[in-house]
């Protein structure tokens, strides 16, 4: 098989660079990447792939901006592989990235999703373990020691919802899987989460290798932080887990139905972000944050 690897890109090019090169660096040479620009302002981006000289390496530009749901449609749509990697363009494979994910597939070959062991990095890509990240690996992740652990239909849907714990630009896609599915219209903070949903609840298969392969960079003042402050992600996830609820009892999963409708973690997540709110948030971020928190 030949592994596809895709980066949206938009945002810092030395990162980018850097993404690329953990590209290039694999130990397994049987993959092939694709960098699809949405315009960036950067003319040196295209003259850096240009002076690249690898073959496997392909760099395109969008004609005009669409924003970064529609360039992963786009790079959903070019896949050719059986498997496919939508990297950040700020974010690292390691070396034994393919070699992880291969062996995965070998030993779960009806895997629709695969997740890798992840290191955080922050902003200057030294290892860092903010509280979420370590509820993450500690509470939430499986623990099989050094087994892959695999979940599928109601028990993925149920870890998932208990408190997202995986790490979208991390994750392989079979392509033939993630092609019958889209992003959910009106969850721009949480889309990743709702998309995996949608894919639990049709029955896919997740596979969790833990040994680490893959290096996720997050930076103090991301979007996401920002959309805690607004209130807009505490909104987003009310509504969605609502509709989880909803879509797990016409399953008739139960389990799923109750995780999602007293989403513990994620009052918890509110409750531990609520001084930051208090002290940075706008009037709506702070209500949002306090409904978030006291309401079931």
């Amino acid at each position: 098989m030949t592994f596809d690897v895709f980066i949206p890109f938009w945002g810092d090019p030395g990162l980018l660079y850097d993404a690329v090169r953990s590209v290039q660096a694999q130990n397994d040479p049987d993959w092939r990447l694709t960098v699809i620009d949405d315009c960036y302002p950067d003319v040196s981006v295209a003259d850096f792939f240009q002076n690249l000289d690898d073959a496997r390496v392909t760099y395109t530009r969008n004609t005009e901006n669409v924003g970064i749901t529609e360039n992963f449609r786009e790079c959903v749509r070019r896949a050719e592989a059986t498997h496919l990697t939508i990297l950040g363009c700020d974010d690292l494979l390691r070396p034994n990235y393919v070699e992880v994910v291969k062996r995965t597939i070998a030993a779960v070959p009806h895997a629709d999703v695969i997740q890798p062991g992840v290191q955080v990095i922050d902003e200057h890509g030294a290892p860092s373990q903010p509280l979420t990240d370590r509820v993450k690996h500690d509470l939430l992740a499986p623990r099989r020691g050094t087994d892959i652990a695999v979940l599928r239909g109601p028990e993925m849907a149920t870890s998932l919802i208990r408190g997202n714990w995986l790490y979208w630009p991390s994750l392989t896609f079979r392509t033939e899987t993630i092609r019958r599915f889209d992003f959910r219209d009106g969850f721009p903070v949480i889309q990743d989460l709702a998309l995996l949903m949608d894919m639990a609840f049709a029955g896919a298969t997740l596979a969790y290798d833990p040994e680490i392969a893959f290096s996720y960079r997050r930076h103090s003042e991301s979007a996401s932080q920002k959309t805690l402050l607004d209130g807009e992600r505490f909104a987003d996830e009310r509504r969605y887990y609502a509709l989880a609820a909803r879509l797990a009892d016409d399953l008739g999963w139960r389990r799923t139905r109750r995780t999602a409708r007293l989403r513990i973690v994620s009052r918890l997540h509110g409750a531990a972000e609520l001084p930051t709110v208090l002290r940075k948030g706008t009037r709506a971020g702070i209500r949002s944050a306090l409904a978030h928190v006291l309401s079931i």
